[in-house]
This record gives structure tokens, C-alpha cells and sequence, in this order.
């Protein structure tokens, strides 16, 4: 087992998949991890559709990756597309935003999805978020309840290559504040 921060210094975005399938275990997996994280009053407002059919994936891409949404078309060559849905609670999602002007769950499937992305880094996966795609369109193909929402969707698959670029990022002093942001 590798340390956390290990994990998450290798998990990469990954936008060019093996020709292969995905093990459904190891998606449930991934939902699995997903499932156990945090949310607003515990709602879990978080569902999950995997598409890893060839032609219910076709369909979907031809949809969600259509007109200005077409810059996400490198999807579809994905073996499994994930689409993370949100159903919204009255009290932790539509009170509260009126509230604090805060989408809880938006940060609710933030979280979920992470776990997501994190298990299947740990599984040997590689995946992507994806938040420019079509979400009408995508409601109707997938035939989505009106009380849910399309929010995301991950790009999940065995990575065309082991070479991954140096993750850059801000240093930790560019970033971090004790008890003030100005000091």
C-alpha cells in the first residue's frame, strides 16, 4: 500500500486510453470510494451512471461532446465514461445556497468524485474530469430524472502510457496562510 501523498503526487489526468476494457470490479471500486465521502447533513446527493457499453458510449459522446462542447471529443475514445449526477436535498442544497449563496453540493460531488479519481489512480487507472460537455443532452440520452443534475463527468480507462510530465504546481509557501492572508 502507498502513502497518500504518494498516491495523489501520481495521480495525473489522463487523456489517452489502452484499447481495452475496464473491469466493472474495479469501477465499483471506484464508486465504492466514492460513496464514503463526506456531504452537507450527509444527504450523499451523488449518483453515478458508468457508461462502458461501446455503442450506449457513442451515442452519449455524439451528444455531450457536440457543437461548442466538441473541444471534449478526445472522450469518447475512453473505455468508460462516468457521469456524476446530483440530486439536490431542500435543506443542505437549495436552503442552504439561499443562505450562504453556497452550492454545497457541488462540493458534495467534488468530493465524491475525487475519492473516485484517487481509487482508480490506486487501481492502476487513469482518468480526467470533465466539466465541458453538454449537460441537456445529456440528461435526455441517459434518461435523467428532472431532480437530478448532470454536474461532471471522468474519462476512465487503462492509460496509453506510463510516461507522465512533471505535475506542476504552486510551492507550498505560494499558497499557504496561518491565522491571516495578509500576514
Amino acid at each position: 500500500m502507498q502513502s497518500f501523498l504518494k498516491l495523489v503526487e501520481k495521480r495525473r489526468s489522463v487523456r489517452r486510453f489502452q484499447d481495452k476494457p475496464v473491469q466493472r470490479d474495479l469501477l465499483r471500486d471506484c464508486v465504492e470510494a466514492a460513496r464514503l465521502a463526506p456531504s452537507a447533513e450527509n444527504v450523499e446527493p451523488w449518483r453515478f451512471v458508468i457508461v462502458d457499453d461501446p455503442d450506449a458510449k457513442a451515442t452519449l459522446a455524439n451528444a455531450a461532446f457536440s457543437g461548442v462542447y466538441r473541444a471534449t471529443r478526445w472522450a469518447e475514445k475512453a473505455p468508460a465514461l462516468v457521469v456524476l449526477l446530483a440530486k439536490k436535498d431542500i435543506l443542505a442544497n437549495r436552503l442552504g445556497k439561499q443562505i450562504t449563496g453556497i452550492h454545497y453540493y457541488l462540493i458534495d460531488i467534488g468530493i465524491a468524485g475525487e475519492h473516485f479519481v484517487l481509487q482508480a489512480a490506486d487501481s492502476g487507472l487513469g482518468t480526467c474530469w470533465i466539466g465541458w460537455f453538454d449537460p441537456r443532452k445529456t440528461r435526455k440520452v441517459l434518461d435523467v430524472p428532472a431532480s437530478w443534475q448532470p454536474v461532471a463527468m471522468l474519462a476512465v480507462g487503462h492509460p496509453a502510457t506510463d510516461k507522465q510530465a512533471e505535475k506542476k504546481r504552486r510551492s507550498l509557501d505560494d499558497i499557504l496562510f496561518f491565522n491571516s492572508v495578509r500576514g
